[in-house]
């Protein structure tokens, strides 16, 4: 059976391209972008820390000061002994820390965490993401996933994620690294495997042996508990996991045995989505090759219309504006779209219309298409749904019986505003300010 036939509305992974957008040391960057002159300088910003005192703990620490082993979640007295206090830093050191380090190039500068400045900074960064990406998923203040499959193609995504870390340099003036993957949580690797201000492509056909050499404790979704239990197994990388009886990881983790060996495969099927209530919905399904068979075409976008259609009654969504993405050889994108006087929830409506506007491709050849609704609005069952909060629930109560790392996984998959994304250690050695609440 051909991949555009198996399952209508759902994007296949050679077409799917995801970017995942991680800032890094966000809280030390915005410092910096505040005062220029700490670029280069090794910078501790301490949660719970005034300056000149010694209590605390690290929230984020420039790489600079990660040089001198300081990390995040470190208390502030436990850094200081890797790191002293620079004298003269903006008024932060006290009378004896300018007698004993005057000038000296092996001290770092601390400042107070500042959560408000750090949050204007990341809705700057959240406008930009949210102008250049078809969905977005939103993770935490500084790190997000983009959708960006009908907004680019693969033999040009370089170059689109690199437009996303200029424009977030130029316009917002903080350095952010981006993974560019076929799934959520291969891009998210690749994000972290250039460090700082990085950018690593991995396209479909090179997802596995990207993989392969990731330490265990990497792969996404692994905490430090289920390594070391993996470990124990002799499984200690991504390729190891990749390699092992997935019949005896079922058995020995249940379902999450299978899903994280599918994702050292570099299978990860979850859509990228937003928290909360979406702002659009789509599906689209590309042909094994470009066809002008234009009864194969219809029939693949009346498929694709009926599942958007599913989606939206499932979510007890209304939509104004029904679309559709015709991708013509060698990679041209044309979208077209027609707004309805009203929101509706009209399935045969939706199909006829998506149907209506294809006509103007009959006789070309077609490498992609998709159906999209937007200009959304709720029913009222949908605002007075408590399903998200259940979800959430549901996530919380897993993780009160099972393991630390169960707990992580339960919040990895969640997909509730309250949810967290990975493992629970600290993301790019950035603790979040939760972790010390």
């Amino acid at each position: 059976m051909e991949r555009a036939d198996t399952l209508p509305g759902t994007p296949d992974d050679a077409e799917r391209i995801v970017l995942h957008v991680d800032m890094d040391c966000f809280y030390a960057s915005c410092e910096r972008r505040r005062n220029p002159e700490l670029r280069g300088e090794p910078v501790v910003v301490g949660m719970g820390y005034e300056e000149g005192e010694t209590i605390g703990a690290v929230a984020t620490a420039s790489y600079e000061a990660r040089e001198y082993g300081v990390e995040s979640a470190q208390a502030i007295s436990q850094a200081l002994e890797k790191l002293p206090r620079r004298a003269n830093a903006g008024g932060d050191a006290t009378a004896a820390d300018a007698d004993d380090n005057p000038g000296d190039p092996d001290t770092g500068i601390y400042v107070p965490v500042d959560h408000d400045y750090y949050t204007e900074v990341g809705q700057e960064v959240k406008e930009i993401v949210h102008d250049l990406g078809d969905t977005v998923r939103e993770v935490s203040i500084d790190e997000a996933y983009l959708d960006v499959t009908e907004s680019t193609a693969w033999g040009v995504a370089e170059g689109f994620a690199r437009h996303v870390k200029q424009r977030i340099a130029r316009e917002v003036g903080v350095p952010a690294s981006v993974g560019v993957a076929p799934n959520m949580s291969t891009a998210k690797l690749a994000s972290d495997a250039d460090k700082p201000d990085g950018l690593v492509v991995v396209p479909p056909g090179e997802v596995e042996d990207f993989l392969r050499p990731i330490d265990i404790a990497d792969v996404h979704g692994v905490g430090p508990v289920r390594a070391r239990e993996f470990r124990a197994m002799g499984i200690e990388t991504a390729g190891d996991l990749a390699d092992a009886d997935p019949y005896e990881l079922v058995e020995r983790f249940g379902e999450r045995g299978r899903e994280l060996y599918d994702r050292a495969r570099g299978r990860d099927p979850r859509p990228v989505e937003p928290r909360g209530k979406p702002k659009s919905l789509s599906r689209e399904s590309a042909f094994p090759e470009p066809t002008d068979d234009t009864e194969r075409i219809r029939e693949q976008v009346r498929a694709l219309a009926d599942a958007v259609a599913e989606r939206a009654t499932q979510k007890d969504a209304l939509y104004r504006t029904i679309g559709i993405k015709v991708v013509t050889p060698p990679y041209d994108v044309n979208t077209r779209a027609d707004s309805l006087p009203g929101p509706v929830d009209d399935p045969d409506l939706l199909r006829d219309t998506a149907l209506d506007l294809l006509t103007e491709f009959d006789g070309e050849r077609v490498r992609k298409v998709g159906v999209r609704v937007s200009k959304l609005s709720f029913t009222s069952g949908e605002q007075a749904s408590l399903t998200g909060f259940e979800t959430a629930a549901d996530a919380s109560a897993d993780a009160t019986t099972g393991t630390a790392d169960d707990a992580a996984d339960a919040r990895d998959d969640a997909s509730t505003p309250e949810d967290a994304e990975g493992d629970s250690a600290p993301v790019d050695g950035q603790a979040d300010f939760s972790d010390f609440a």
